[in-house]
């Protein structure tokens, strides 16, 4: 890559990084996972970063990236068959300090396919269409997807409005 090239790349990384990880960070729900996917994902866009056009968009490029390794990464987890588990240790979660804890507790709940939907759909915006594309799905599929993760959330906010409710007049 050349001096200039890097520089280029140096750029849109330190301009990027906080969307990308944010946007993998709701995807897998994990900060761990979510460094991972962007880290191979920004290693996979500097690979191709000179042959990018520089009118296209690369941080689409490198979201694409992102759902698509994370497709892989859930596909891999179903293959797996752990002996023990070990176990789970809390860590602060530091992008959850300014989320509601019902929707986080909501996204937590949602299956991958149906969480990567929600994703598409309010953090994207990318229509019925988008988000099958983009989840190597049929239409019908996505929609399922995303009708089910929506109404698991709705059901967490009713639920954690009625608590909040009860707990006022305490």
């Amino acid at each position: 890559m050349a001096q200039s090239e890097a520089a280029s790349f140096t750029a849109f990384v330190d301009a990027e990084l906080p969307r990308l990880l944010g946007y993998a960070h709701v995807l897998t729900g994990n900060e761990h996972d979510a460094w991972d996917l962007t880290q191979e994902a920004l290693a996979r866009v500097g690979l191709r970063w000179s042959r990018m056009d520089a009118a296209g968009n690369p941080g689409a490029y490198a979201r694409t990236i992102l759902v698509r390794l994370n497709i892989d990464r859930l596909r891999r987890l179903r293959r797996e068959h752990p002996r023990e588990r070990l176990p789970e240790v809390a860590i602060q979660d530091r992008y959850a300090a300014d989320v509601a804890p019902w929707l986080m507790a909501g996204l937590a709940g949602l299956t991958p396919r149906q969480r990567t939907a929600v994703v598409l759909r309010f953090v994207d915006d990318l229509d019925m269409a988008g988000i099958a594309a983009e989840m190597h799905c049929s239409l019908g599929t996505a929609k399922s997807h995303l009708s089910r993760g929506l109404q698991r959330l709705r059901d967490c906010a009713t639920g954690a409005t009625i608590v909040e409710n009860s707990t006022e007049g305490v």
